[in-house]
């Protein structure tokens, strides 16, 4: 990413026995006002796909036709899950990338095993970073920077605060953002991001010219947390559109309600095993050693 300079360095992180016990800033008074909640406190994504916004251009869905049956169906005893088939219709997609959405869609169709990169440990990007489902996702805030932890593989986002864009960003899985306070909004600007990446869980392609903007803010009594999402890549799109996000807060596993509402500090936890690509589902697979190191 653009800035490669450590500005972790006025907050420690506490691991004991792989749980990240808290986040200690330098000085409680250089805290900006709306921080957010401490670094016990997880927040499980409703969905795996963006939610439309009230009015106007939104996110690639599912094809209404095949609606997706998720593991939450499964478990109501309604249904085999499936894997999502997009709705192509949607007007925001450039020629290109509705094409390559079909390959997908094909792909599905046709039997094969599809899997999502975050299923193969690969980021996903930015504003795919939303849309990592059951494991909680951290904050962590310091007075110049905001991270943010997906709990599956530690996946982290850098978000520096009150400062511009660096003038030449090199392209990187989470490209760069900066972000600042407007009242009790977190407002994200990411820029630079590569195109390995994808836009969401149907594999939406998009091009170097991917702008997104990003608005968290506590909703619901401190309970939800809500992002409002602003996607521009005229390479990809035909216009700018708009996606939302929400999120359960969860505090302790002992009261979670459902499986999905793991919370509690931080847990290590590995994503890379199993790493071969056994089902030839055209991700490339995560590096092998084909012998020991010692």
């Amino acid at each position: 990413m653009g800035r490669r300079f450590n500005r972790f360095s006025s907050s420690l992180i506490v691991f004991c026995g792989g749980t990240m016990l808290a986040a200690l800033p330098a000085s409680a008074g250089d805290m900006p006002p709306n921080f957010a909640p401490d670094s016990g406190t997880g927040w499980v994504s409703r969905g795996q796909d963006f939610l439309p916004p009230p009015s106007g251009p939104g996110p690639v869905r599912a094809d209404p036709k095949r609606p997706r049956i998720s593991n939450d169906d499964l478990r109501a005893g309604t249904g085999q899950p499936t894997r999502a088939i997009a709705d192509l219709s949607n007007a925001i997609l450039q020629p290109w990338a509705r094409q390559e959405l079909k390959k997908r869609n094909d792909l599905v169709l046709s039997g094969n095993y599809a899997a999502t990169p975050k299923e193969r440990c690969w980021p996903i990007g930015v504003p795919g970073f939303l849309l990592y489902p059951v494991q909680p996702v951290y904050f962590v805030q310091t007075p110049k920077e905001v991270v943010l932890m997906w709990a599956e593989d530690h996946q982290v986002r850098h978000i520096y605060l009150d400062v511009p864009h660096s003038p030449h960003v090199a392209p990187s899985w989470f490209g760069e953002s900066v972000g600042h306070y407007e009242g009790d909004t977190l407002v994200v600007d990411t820029i630079g991001l590569n195109t390995r990446t994808f836009i969401d869980s149907f594999l939406t392609p998009h091009t170097d010219k991917l702008h997104v903007v990003e608005r968290f803010r506590i909703v619901d009594g401190g309970k939800e947390m809500e992002v409002q999402v602003h996607v521009e890549d005229p390479g990809a799109f035909t216009t700018p559109w708009n996606g939302l996000q929400r999120y359960r807060r969860v505090d302790e596993k002992g009261k979670a309600t459902d499986v999905r509402q793991m919370g509690g500090p931080m847990e290590e936890m590995a994503c890379a095993e199993n790493n071969g690509d056994h089902f030839d589902q055209g991700l490339d697979a995560i590096p092998t050693a084909l012998k020991f190191d010692f």
